[in-house]
């Protein structure tokens, strides 16, 4: 088992970005250019290195591979993206992998890409500045475009080999990841599990019991293992259930108005572990919208539009204005997956508006937009 904690340092300490790895300080997949950029990485790295993994770390700055990390990234609808927009597509993985110098809310971000025998990668579509069709490789540490192409030869495989053989586990390291977590996290209730007396789940949340189901909000969950981690923050609400084979984390979204709230299943996350040493890991998109009458989304628009003008004329904010504004993400939510499109460009134009107001309604706001994404990624 790759301990990938190991593996982004030996990267790092080994390596300039070559044809198998680059490195970046983030991604920026909310924009037209950012998708692009990355899907162009992608695409390059999987034609200059066909047969092996290649890997790009986001979270670390140029100026001496200094590791400053990142957002957790939920990285569930990240290969429909990149099927979306290439032909002859990879299997994309991207991992959150904690650091113990950095901030409990930063961590460092792997992608892996997987070795394929589709074909050479190339642009479907149009996207950006880049044209349907374009073929890119990598030229040194820049991923370039490039006229039709044959697969290049076979240089990296015992390098690509000798880096992963050199990131594996042992038993001391396994042991110090549990004891790592089950006391930093011991505020949170932290439990584990050992599955096919190999594997090591730990996880530790908040609980709060709703109609006879327990619920999980700020929840660390973190494969031992690999220094794998998912989080989920104090505004998520996920069930977590398990037997011999399966650990399974299913999220809610608490959608309503005026305090008329309901839980609806929003995505499932399934780790199924084998007795081979294996494990596999899926996500699936459950979220079914729910659907409000015209004449309530036209209300909660104006209401909306009321509160960000108090806002930004500096209006005195009543305790019930409160209330409003922390609902008010979430309400532009409801009116985006009702067909007022426009919701979302009227909720990111708020930005620094919900900023500069409340943290609390600002961490709201960027997990409504995580929550957004996760949706338009699953209908690319």
């Amino acid at each position: 088992m790759i301990n990938k904690r190991l593996l982004v340092k030996n990267l790092l300490a080994h390596n300039d970005e070559n044809s198998f790895y680059d490195k970046k300080l983030r991604l920026n997949l909310s924009e037209k250019e950012g998708k692009a950029k990355f899907i162009k990485h992608i695409c390059a790295l999987s034609n200059s290195n066909p047969k092996n993994n290649s890997f790009i770390v986001i979270g670390v700055k140029d100026e001496g591979n200094h590791i400053v990390g990142v957002d957790f990234f939920d990285d569930s609808k990240l290969q429909n993206l990149i099927n979306a927009y290439v032909e002859n597509p990879p299997v994309v993985s991207y991992e959150n992998i904690s650091f113990p110098h950095l901030p409990d809310n930063k961590v460092v971000g792997l992608v892996t890409v997987h070795p394929t025998n589709n074909g050479i990668c190339k642009l479907r579509k149009n996207i950006w500045k880049y044209y349907g069709g374009s073929i890119f490789m990598r030229d040194g540490s820049i991923s370039m475009p490039k006229d039709n192409i044959e697969p290049p030869p076979d240089v990296n495989s015992e390098i690509v080999k000798a880096i992963e053989n050199h990131s594996h586990n042992n038993i001391g390291m396994t042991l110090d990841g549990v004891f790592d977590f089950m006391n930093t996290r011991e505020d949170l209730k932290p439990q584990y599990k050992v599955f096919k007396d190999f594997f090591v789940m730990c996880w530790a949340g908040r609980q709060k019991r709703v109609k006879n189901t327990t619920y999980y909000s700020r929840v660390d969950i973190k494969l031992i293992n690999e220094q794998s981690q998912l989080f989920y923050s104090e505004f998520d609400e996920v069930t977590i259930e398990m037997n011999n084979d399966h650990f399974i984390i299913t999220e809610f979204v608490n959608l309503g108005y005026d305090g008329n709230n309901t839980y609806y299943p929003f995505e499932k996350v399934t780790y199924t572990f084998k007795e081979s040493g294996k494990y596999f890991q899926e996500s699936k998109l459950l979220f079914e919208p729910p659907i409000f009458n015209p004449s309530v989304i036209d209300f909660l628009m104006k209401k909306n539009f009321k509160l960000l003008r108090k806002l930004k004329h500096q209006e005195t904010i009543s305790e019930k204005d409160a209330r409003s504004l922390r609902d008010l993400p979430k309400t532009y939510l409801l009116s985006y997956l009702n067909g007022y499109l426009d919701a979302l460009d009227l909720l990111k134009e708020a930005k620094n508006l919900i900023k500069g107001y409340n943290e609390e309604v600002y961490r709201i706001y960027k997990d409504t937009l995580r929550v957004i994404r996760k949706v338009r990624y699953n209908n690319e």
